[in-house]
């Protein structure tokens, strides 16, 4: 019996092994590409690529699903020959992955184009990227908002803050250099945190006037310079609803691509029931309300388009699964239940 036990632990030591080496290899891959300008233009003629038009996403409609075609080079090709454009197109794309057969993946703006032409030609539509992460799935979601995060991240830095002259990029879209001053610049992420606070029976959810009718999420806030992530968790908790944080823990994080590019870290925080009592800052919420186990269960499965009753009022609906505050409100819910059995 030892024997076999011992076969089946080399076997999975084995799997995991080769994992871990495709995916040592598939990273090393794609920091080549990002360092050597020669291997990503020789990668372009081979890759596949994500198409968006001024930020936008191209989907395609197949049924009820949407999906996120990649096209070939030869498909690019074609589609700029139509507009009697160069293909030298393809190297303002920039470099956002690979397949684990080393397929790179890229992404490329055709803004300057006309934009009913190319969804004629290829069938599709370029969808706002606030509608197209949550009707695509999770995989092409996250390539997605990281695409557009680093396509707009060049839009915004083709000068040098220091000397105002313009800066190069180099062919993988990983770095902008200015040559007047030396100064490399790299694409950057804004840690946010986002908390959901709970007095031990009831979790508290807030919406802020930009949010859509009806629709209460966890809190949310950017970090201070200075600042760690528990700080920043105190501050904002106190900040927004007047309450004092007694304990809290680290959930998971997000890439998240409003309003530009941040990391969401996920967080859970602890409030003591005597000291419950929401101080509403004004400034930065529309309302805030504590909410019982029922409540967000029912909450949960409501859909948006659903919760406006017929007096016009809308009642309670959550972010969709692809958020993490979705992710934070599920897991105090399965705590709660925990809790119950």
């Amino acid at each position: 019996m030892a024997a076999i036990y011992q076969a089946a632990y080399r076997r999975a030591s084995s799997l995991i092994c080769r994992l871990h080496s495709t995916y040592v290899r598939k990273m090393r891959y794609l920091n080549e590409l990002k360092e050597d300008d020669s291997l990503c233009r020789q990668a372009q003629t081979s890759g596949t690529f994500y198409l968006f038009h001024n930020l936008s996403p191209f989907l395609q409609k197949v049924g009820e699903k949407y999906f996120v075609p990649q096209l070939s080079a030869a498909e690019i090709k074609r589609i700029l020959e139509k507009f009697n454009e160069t293909e030298q197109w393809i190297e303002k794309s920039v470099l956002i992955g690979c397949s684990d057969e080393h397929v790179p993946r890229f992404a490329l703006d055709l803004g300057a184009l006309e934009k009913s032409v190319v969804e004629s030609e290829l069938k599709g539509s370029f969808t706002y990227l606030q509608k197209a992460l949550f009707v695509v799935d999770g995989k092409d979601s996250s390539l997605l908002a990281s695409a557009q995060s680093l396509l707009q991240w060049h839009n915004s830095h083709q000068y040098c803050s220091k000397t105002g002259q313009p800066t190069q990029r180099n062919i993988s879209g990983s770095k902008r250099v200015c040559h007047a001053s030396g100064i490399t610049y790299y694409p950057q992420i804004s840690p946010v945190i986002i908390t959901l606070v709970s007095d031990g029976s009831r979790c508290l959810l807030a919406r802020q006037p930009s949010f859509p009718q009806g629709m209460y999420s966890a809190l949310a806030g950017f970090c201070d310079m200075g600042e760690n992530v528990e700080e920043a968790v105190h501050r904002e908790v106190a900040e927004e609803v007047g309450l004092e944080v007694e304990s809290l823990w680290y959930s998971s994080s997000q890439h998240w691509p409003f309003p530009s590019s941040c990391l969401m870290i996920a967080c859970h925080a602890i409030v003591r029931a005597q000291q419950a009592e929401i101080r509403m800052n004004k400034l930065e919420l529309e309302e805030a309300h504590w909410f019982g186990l029922e409540e967000i269960v029912e909450g949960l499965k409501r859909e948006p388009r659903s919760s406006k009753q017929d007096d016009g009022s809308f009642l309670p609906w959550f972010p969709p699964k692809q958020a993490i505050a979705h992710q934070l409100i599920c897991e105090w819910v399965k705590q709660q239940t925990s809790q119950l059995a």
